[in-house]
């Protein structure tokens, strides 16, 4: 069973950073994507950043130009760093790892930006 352990989420004012880390149980080459979605409340879950196991990472839009995806792949980590937070990036943030046939979830880490 791969597990995804995440860590770094945390209450910041605006216009700060947060970093991310995502610690999966197996290579990230084993999957097809990883990267970071989050739910804030009464909301969907939406893509926040991905990143393949060759580097081509995708943004949603709201993100673009602040947060930045990477990976390490000596350590099976992905990281999100986020600057100039917003109050709307408060959420709760997933990992996730994606195959072909099955997608896996971290326990979410919570991210509560303050005005």
């Amino acid at each position: 069973q791969v597990q995804l352990v995440e860590s770094g989420g945390g209450l910041v004012q605006a216009g700060g950073s947060l970093r991310l880390s995502c610690a999966a149980s197996e290579s990230i080459f084993s999957f097809n994507t990883m990267g970071w979605y989050r739910q804030a409340p009464g909301k969907q879950r939406e893509l926040v950043a991905t990143i393949t196991g060759g580097g081509i990472s995708n943004y949603a839009d709201s993100v673009k130009g602040r947060f930045t995806i990477s990976s390490d792949n000596a350590k099976n980590t992905v990281y999100l760093q986020m600057n100039s937070l917003k109050p709307e990036d408060t959420a709760v943030y997933y990992c996730n790892a994606r195959r072909i046939d099955y997608s896996y979830w971290g326990q979410g880490t919570q991210v509560t930006v303050s005005a």
